[in-house]
């Protein structure tokens, strides 16, 4: 027993939640394993990831050297995209169901129609170059909000900002597995007509074919629609976006503007572009708000745990 709560005090947070949420998806591959075809690869998956962050966070303990230390903090960078795409495998066939409608029936009842409908009539080339350009700058936020409080020094406020951030897209996974959804330019609109619909400048077309791979429908795909990821509910974007936004200013990044004033276009660009409904960002606020509040109680417990001092919220 001793040798184990060794080897748990060696784990950061983030370490901790990646175990879990790892062992979570391998417990839904097996209780729907007549569902998912690739069950088997998940598992092996699942494992190799929780005995390497193991291993990882040994060898931070024991060696610590420039290469562990940078693979050891930015590890879930990669890890966040791995588990979303195993999800793509997961969701449709766990629960066959797409809730869309509900979706667009919350929207048309708050404002009485469809909101990516009345942004098409104040849309033009420029604003649709601006947003989709912002709209691609998610995948980078957090990655510079680390890489500030890294060069500022702070060390402590980087682990818990990491923590928030993989925390957050967990829980956000969880909404995709309970809501599947795919969203107004497949369900509201001709996702063939978005580039004649909704033309950008240079780069528009050409970002919205790396959004659409990442989603798992390339240039060619026969069915979008069919095959594309369940990701609208919760709006990830938002959310995280959000939880960037907030711990930029409470731990006074020196980039804290940038990511107000681009944060706040990337909200507006999820429905602009048609990604996400209204509903969807409504639902990332509340995950957003569920993601700081349960994550600083976690964390708190975690570090308490294991004889560290707690976060604070603000640096001098």
């Amino acid at each position: 027993m001793n040798r184990i709560k060794t080897h748990l005090i060696n784990l950061r947070a983030v370490d901790l939640s990646v175990i879990i949420f790892a062992t979570f998806l391998s417990v839904l591959n097996i209780i729907f394993i007549d569902r998912i075809s690739n069950w088997a690869v998940h598992l092996l998956m699942n494992t190799t990831v929780s005995i390497g962050v193991f291993f990882v966070a040994y060898l931070y303990k024991q060696k610590k050297n420039l290469l562990i230390e940078q693979f050891y903090f930015w590890y879930p960078v990669p890890l966040i995209f791995l588990s979303f795409k195993e999800l793509y495998f997961m969701v449709k066939p766990i629960h066959g169901v797409d809730y869309d409608n509900v979706l667009i029936n919350i929207d048309r009842f708050l404002f009485g129609g469809d909101p990516t409908h009345y942004l098409y009539s104040i849309s033009n080339p420029v604003l649709t170059e601006l947003l989709q350009i912002v709209y691609a700058t998610f995948f980078f936020l957090p990655i510079i909000l680390g890489i500030n409080l890294l060069f500022c020094g702070k060390e402590k406020e980087f682990h818990f900002s990491t923590f928030a951030v993989v925390f957050g897209f967990f829980l956000s996974y969880i909404g995709y597995l309970l809501v599947p959804a795919i969203g107004p330019r497949f369900t509201l609109h001709e996702f063939a007509n978005t580039n004649i619909e909704l033309p950008g400048l240079f780069l528009t077309n050409y970002l919205r074919e790396i959004v659409n791979a990442g989603e798992s429908i390339p240039a060619g795909t026969l069915n979008p629609a069919a095959v594309v990821q369940r990701d609208v509910f919760p709006s990830g974007h938002t959310q995280m976006t959000l939880i960037v936004m907030y711990l930029s200013v409470k731990f006074k990044s020196p980039t804290r503007y940038f990511f107000l004033i681009n944060g706040t276009l990337l909200v507006f660009s999820t429905v602009y572009l048609r990604y996400h409904y209204v509903a969807d960002l409504i639902g990332g606020l509340i995950f957003m708000i569920i993601t700081m509040t349960l994550g600083k109680w976690l964390y708190n417990k975690w570090r308490n745990y294991k004889g560290e001092d707690i976060i604070v919220y603000s640096t001098d």
